[in-house]
């Protein structure tokens, strides 16, 4: 995704979007907990877990890569939870809250007796150092600088009661309270430096306690005894099962998918097309869950000379065949887009009529705009090839072998296409500088406004939108409490999205993970990333 900069400035809350575009892992669909059902659930043990990446942060206030963040997240709890199935907000270090009518302010009522893993208690204090530090995060704080973007004051009402204020609406602050993003760390954490934070952890009130950190190797966690506070999402009252985690980072898929089936590893992340063969049919389930949130697709730069032009976009978005690369590229499950949010996004409205694949529409539209095809099929117009370079960066192995496809796929219409590998590092500052013409991205968030993060031309609009009334649906959803009037301003956000190609959408993100049969309730959270606290292994 990107970063943002202060949260009082809109430009930070874009930036949010892209960062989390640039982690995220695998395709879509839906599985059952693994080996859910089987047994009575046992404490002790240790599940070990190979993960892809590492996104070399290890404070979940500044990490966007669903690699990291399924480690990270163990350690941090957040004021409320999101219930995967529903969508509704539940009660976690927060026992219940108070929203006012016109959604500008969120006042928090804290369990009491919480306390964080260096001894020292939850309170309103607490939080409110924490919400005030996250505009400081810099460049790597973008998802939590955009939930809190617009944020007038955070107040202390009494040790246990803190009190929000926005400037202008933000129906949208509650869901973000229960992601990882706003994950609630010690007073002494929030002191550190976010170098500090990213390097050396942070301490947080969670099930497990960060106990080692070896850069782009592993990240060990242990139990925290004495855990009393978890969501009540969780079907295990008190402490987790396991006594400890061990996050491996193994960048190679088929080595990752070996390690589970010789039982060196439990649960392995980023599960591909090529190895799911090998995977099924013996002691291993496979789960899977699309992301919710801004699929991936072309993240096109709109002020672009070529891509100012709406028909040389909508060209674009004609002229690729979503279907062959959720069939050829992704995981078994994953869904071509049917619109720029995933289907398990609350509010999505389904558009594919829109995003049906029509080679003859796109080279129509390029025909109108006065590009025509040259000797060697890539159009031209004024004497200037149409062409288009595609920034990506490597950190999911289905983003290369898609984009060849779209490349091909471009160039059957007459659009010559460059791809160019980017660090992961190398994202955010290239969409804030604006000197690409596309990227390649995604965005998890379970919630719509993530549009409003992506889109908004008031916040830090990396894709150079132009204002119009897309601004105005994004603002006045973000500004509403009324679910139907909100469902109708999204969906009216998504249509002008689409139909006007300020993004073309390809396929939905699919997270598939391999889990042993013989771990038990490892769960997807809303924003289908996991949550340990109830897994066993027996």
């Amino acid at each position: 995704m990107t970063a943002l900069p202060d949260v009082r400035s809109a430009r930070w809350a874009a930036l949010t979007a892209l960062a989390a575009t640039s982690v995220l892992l695998t395709a879509c669909g839906s599985g059952g907990d693994a080996g859910s059902g089987t047994g009575q659930p046992k404490s002790g043990g240790t599940l070990t877990f190979a993960v892809s990446s590492d996104a070399a942060c290890v404070d979940p206030q500044q990490v966007a890569s669903n690699e990291t963040i399924y480690s990270v997240r163990q350690v941090v709890d957040s004021l409320t939870d999101q219930d995967p199935k529903t969508g509704k907000i539940v009660p976690w270090l927060a026992k219940s809250w108070d929203i006012s009518s016109d959604a500008t302010t969120f006042t928090f009522h804290l369990r009491s007796g919480v306390t964080f893993s260096d001894g020292s208690k939850l309170t309103a204090q607490v939080v409110k150092e924490n919400f005030d530090a996250v505009p400081k995060l810099g460049a790597l704080g973008a998802l939590a600088q955009g939930y809190l973007s617009g944020v007038k004051s955070t107040t202390v009402v009494d040790p246990l009661t803190v009190k929000v204020t926005f400037g202008q609406p933000n129906a949208q602050f509650l869901q973000a309270t229960s992601t990882h993003s706003l994950g609630i760390e010690s007073s002494a954490s929030v002191k550190k430096t976010p170098q500090q934070k990213c390097s050396d952890g942070v301490v947080g009130s969670g099930p497990f306690v960060l106990k080692q950190y070896v850069q782009n190797q592993s990240l060990t966690l242990a139990k925290r005894t004495g855990y009393a506070w978890g969501s009540s999402l969780w079907t295990k009252k008190g402490e987790a099962y396991l006594d400890k985690l061990v996050f491996k980072v193994v960048p190679e898929a088929g080595v990752r998918a070996g390690s589970l089936q010789s039982g060196q590893v439990d649960a392995i992340s980023s599960v591909g097309r090529a190895n799911e063969a090998a995977l099924k049919g013996g002691q291993v389930t496979l789960q899977r869950r699309a992301n919710p949130g801004v699929v991936f697709g072309l993240a096109f730069n709109n002020s672009r000379p070529v891509l100012k032009d709406a028909k040389v976009r909508q060209a674009i978005l004609f002229a690729i065949d979503r279907q062959q690369i959720a069939d050829t590229v992704f995981p078994t499950g994953t869904q071509a887009a049917t619109s720029v949010l995933a289907h398990t996004t609350p509010d999505y409205t389904s558009l594919a009529s829109d995003l049906a694949f029509d080679a003859a529409k796109a080279k129509s539209l390029l025909d109108s705009a006065g590009w025509k095809p040259g000797s060697d099929g890539i159009r031209a117009k004024d004497g200037k090839k149409l062409s288009l370079t595609i920034d990506w960066i490597p950190n999911a192995g289905t983003n290369q072998p898609a984009l060849e496809l779209i490349q091909q796929q471009l160039k059957a219409v007459g659009v010559q296409v460059t791809l160019k590998q980017l660090q992961l590092t190398q994202l955010v500052p290239t969409l804030q500088s604006g000197d690409y013409d596309a990227a390649w991205s995604n965005v998890t968030r379970a919630d719509p406004d993530i549009l409003r993060s992506s889109f908004s031309t008031k916040l830090a609009n990396f894709y150079r939108v132009p204002t119009g009334s897309l601004d105005t649906a994004l603002s006045a959803q973000a500004a509403t409490t009324d679910p139907a009037k909100r469902k109708q301003l999204v969906g009216q956000a998504q249509q002008l999205i689409v139909q006007n190609a300020y993004n073309a959408p390809v396929v939905e993100l699919q997270t598939q993970l391999g889990v042993a049969k013989k771990v038990h309730d490892l769960n997807f959270d809303a924003s289908s990333r996991i949550q340990l606290h109830d897994t066993w292994i027996g």
